[in-house]
């Protein structure tokens, strides 16, 4: 099915005016596929148009009460002809329930049976359930009934009400888009609360009821400070009716703004203990959906090219109103060291581009760009901006823009406009510099006889300027600091070069920074002294960056996070150094089998000096479980004897636990079965299946079921791909490097949208470090018959390579 285009959209969106949705949907039937009916009214100004629709079977359509041919259905576009300046359409059909996290999922929950279904409509995705003109800029109001099971519940974008047993009706909502229409609907257990007249609820499986109520208190506090917040900075209150937060299985995304019923991945049901980080990073997620309400939902992007103005806003205001209003405090320091960092490697791909492009991709294309740089480089160039403009102005450009565009769609043009009448000048260059050019500077340090000197260098004619922090430190850790703006290559700055220098200490702009030699040698003595987390986070974020261009030898990023860690207190900063020595230093860059033990050892030092019971300890354990040979040790654990005086050892730790076993070849599928047999719950299924993925002999078996198997859950799936490598097994998946380019194209034809991407990333042979594998991977890329969402994470593979290659060959 070919993609919607820019030009077919400007085309259909001046022809068509959207009066209303009916939808219907009959979900009694057994099987795999339900019915939906839907009726649509709508205003034309051309004869001819068509009406999006990807059915199991076409049933009926009638246009303007003429009966049409079903079959003319072509490719997900039905055509429609002799139009009349008001038109209703009825369509009817049999869709398939998705196994993929798009369209109306179906999930059965391995702990008792129990069916649950949702609505995923982002990109191309509504189709798949109901017959819609498909594009962000046609909205229109929607009206829903459903049929289901008796002891099921239902929520959308409309208040909810049982009108008889087994039916439900959705309240009509305000103009909608397309992409943010959902339905919920199954034996969901519900709690409800109430703020500031906005009825409140939240909903799981009921196999996860127990932790959602444990959680219930954390969640609403969130959700009432953050309206509180919101509302204070806006001039128009939350406009959708109720506000639900469905947790729900197997969502391919961290959530999605549906309006009125906002959809989580229910791994934020935390099963098990979680960290103060993880419970801080799930707050940013309900505080990121909620700045949707305004921006995304009440005003929409006309196309993707400016989705930046949805999800930038709503990352920089997930910081800012989580820092600001909420019980969660390190959220910049956690913006530093996870979402800058992904926004950095992502800047540095070759698939970069720009946080608002002029390239109009089409529909499918536009996922790809659902990444490091549209979220995090975005949020940092609005917090740049709002420093730069002050809250009056930028708040008051912000309100202008939603209240003359409320309910409708706009562009950066128009935002822009309304900031430039509030009060802000020079907006045009600078959407020049920072918005429609990709790529960032290197701004770098020269110790001089007076003091210091910080050099810009641009890969591109931008010449941006930059804003920032310079902090000094003393070998004992003692902190000074002077503000900097860099207009041109080169600026002096008014302090004496000390231990260690760090520009943007406090991480305010968007570039690659570069400590110079003086600051390097002492950073193993002085970083465990620096007491600012941003600071730090920027400071590692240059080590981190530095060992990916072959400018820092990998063997002393190691010692440095060795001498670091004994001193480090962020749990943040643990859980983000840890995930980046397994996902890059230890494999990648360094040959594993020599030097993981350093960072094993050096965890276990940790955890035996930490506080028991603490966020910390926990972090701590986990690093450990993934980085130790000690077979014995983790048996041990296993069994209730000697573990670490602190955190259980829960489902979760043991899951952990059994897969490093099965990758030290200390476990095999006896004892995976066994623990499954303890966890018969959804996610002990997954997590099986990432643990059979690990086993040299398992690894065949869960290929295919990657490669080829559609009936397959997005989580299940991603788990076995993340199960499948690992350096310590590099002789038994050899033989997968070469055949991930002949076998991962075919994954289109049985899969769509997003989890195609996601497949492709984490089954890419991300350990082998052979420039071997660039030449398939160039013929891949250059293959457009392959979707494109599998081309975009294959080039971001090759890009890691041949960093990789260039490490090794530089340092050995």
């Amino acid at each position: 099915m070919r993609a919607l285009t820019v030009e077919e959209a400007r085309q259909r969106a001046a022809d068509l005016t959207l009066r209303s949705y009916e939808i219907a949907f009959d979900l009694t039937g057994a099987g795999d596929t339900f019915v939906t009916t839907g009726r649509i009214r709508f205003g034309a100004t051309s004869t001819t148009s068509w009406v999006d629709v990807k059915p199991e079977r076409l049933i009926a359509v009638e246009l303007n009460g003429q009966a049409l041919d079903p079959s003319l259905l072509d490719g997900g576009r039905y055509p429609l002809s002799d139009l009349r300046a008001e038109n209703e359409l009825v369509v009817t059909a049999a869709m398939k329930y998705s196994a993929d996290g798009e369209g109306l999922v179906r999930s059965v929950d391995a702990a008792d049976g129990r069916v649950y279904t949702y609505g995923m409509s982002s990109l191309e995705s509504a189709p798949r359930y109901f017959p819609c003109f498909d594009q962000p800029d046609l909205k229109a109001p929607y009206t829903v009934t459903v049929k289901c099971p008796e002891d099921w519940v239902v929520l959308g974008n409309g208040a909810a009400t049982r009108t008889a047993p087994g039916e439900w009706a959705l309240a009509e909502t305000k103009p909608l888009s397309t992409y943010f229409v959902t339905l919920v609907a199954g034996p969901y257990h519900q709690i409800r609360s109430e703020h500031d007249g906005i009825p409140l609820g939240l909903a799981c499986r009921q196999s996860l009821k127990e932790h959602l109520e444990r959680d219930a208190e954390d969640l609403f506090r969130t959700t009432r400070e953050a309206f509180d917040e919101y509302h204070r900075l806006f001039r128009q209150r939350y406009p959708f009716g109720e506000y639900w937060q469905a947790f729900v299985p197997d969502f391919n995304l961290g959530a999605m703004e549906n309006p009125g019923c906002v959809t989580f991945a229910d791994s934020l049901v935390y099963r098990g203990q979680s960290t103060e980080a993880e419970r801080s990073t799930r707050a940013r997620i309900v505080v990121h959906e909620m700045a949707h309400m305004w921006f995304g939902d009440l005003v929409t992007m006309k196309w993707w090219n400016d989705m930046w103005l949805n999800e930038s806003f709503a990352e920089y205001m997930a910081h800012r109103v989580s820092e600001d209003a909420t019980s969660y405090a390190d959220n910049w320091t956690d913006f530093a060291f996870v979402r800058k960092w992904w926004g950095l490697h992502t800047d540095q791909s070759s698939s970069t581009h720009p946080v608002a492009p002029d390239s109009l991709k089409d529909a499918r294309q536009s996922l790809d760009d659902f990444d490091g740089i549209s979220y995090a480089k975005g949020a940092a160039v609005l917090k740049q901006l709002a420093k730069y403009l002050g809250d009056d102005v930028f708040l008051a450009g912000v309100n202008a823009h939603l209240e003359a565009h409320a309910y409708g769609n706009a562009d950066l043009q128009e935002f822009v406009a309304k900031l430039t009448a509030a009060g802000a000048r020079d907006l045009d260059a600078w959407s020049d510099q920072w918005l429609r050019t990709s790529g960032l500077d290197t701004i770098s340090v020269e110790r001089t006889a007076s003091g210091v000197v910080l050099h810009r260098s641009s890969p591109d004619t931008s010449r941006r300027l930059h804003k920032l922090t310079v902090g000094v430190f003393g070998e004992d850790g003692s902190a000074a600091a002077a503000d900097a703006v860099i207009t041109q290559d080169s600026a002096e700055v008014g302090v004496v070069g000390e231990a260690v220098v760090v520009p943007d200490a406090q991480d305010d702009t968007w570039a690659k920074v570069r400590l110079d030699a003086v600051s390097l040698a002492n950073l193993p003595a002085v970083l465990p002294k620096i007491a600012d987390g941003t600071t730090r986070a920027v400071v590692w974020n240059s080590v981190r960056d530095s060992v990916a261009d072959a400018e820092f030898d990998p063997r002393l990023a190691l010692e440095l996070f060795v001498a670091a860690l004994p001193e480090e207190t962020s749990d943040i900063a643990v859980g983000s150094l840890v995930q980046w020595l397994e996902i890059r230093l230890l494999g990648r860059y360094l040959d594993y089998e020599q030097y993981h033990g350093l960072a094993a050892e050096a965890l276990r030092d940790k955890l035996a000096r930490t506080v028991p019971g603490s966020s910390l300890q926990l972090v701590t354990a986990r690093g450990l479980i993934a980085t130790t040979d000690d077979a014995g040790l983790l048996t041990s654990w296993l069994q209730g004897a000697g573990g670490p005086d602190g955190p259980a050892i829960d489902a979760d730790l043991r899951w952990a636990i059994v897969l490093r076993l099965v990758r030290l070849g200390a476990y095999g599928a006896a004892q995976i079965d066994a623990e499954l047999a303890r966890d018969r719950s959804t996610e002990g299924v997954n997590q099986a299946a990432r643990c059979r993925a690990a086993l040299p002999d398992g690894k065949e078996a869960a290929w295919t079921r990657i490669m080829t198997d559609p009936t397959v859950g997005v989580k299940e799936l991603l788990a076995a791909a993340e199960g499948f490598w690992h350096p310590i097994q590099a002789a038994a998946t050899a033989p997968y490097a070469q055949r991930y380019f002949t076998d991962i194209a075919h994954t289109g034809e049985i899969r769509s949208g997003m989890v195609l991407g996601l497949t492709a990333h984490r089954i890419a042979p991300r350990f082998t470090v052979d420039a071997d594998l660039i030449a398939p991977a160039e013929t891949l890329i250059a293959d457009e018959s392959v979707v494109s969402g599998i081309r975009r994470q294959t080039a971001d593979f090759l890009d890691d390579l041949r960093r990789a290659v260039e490490v090794r060959r530089t340092y050995g």
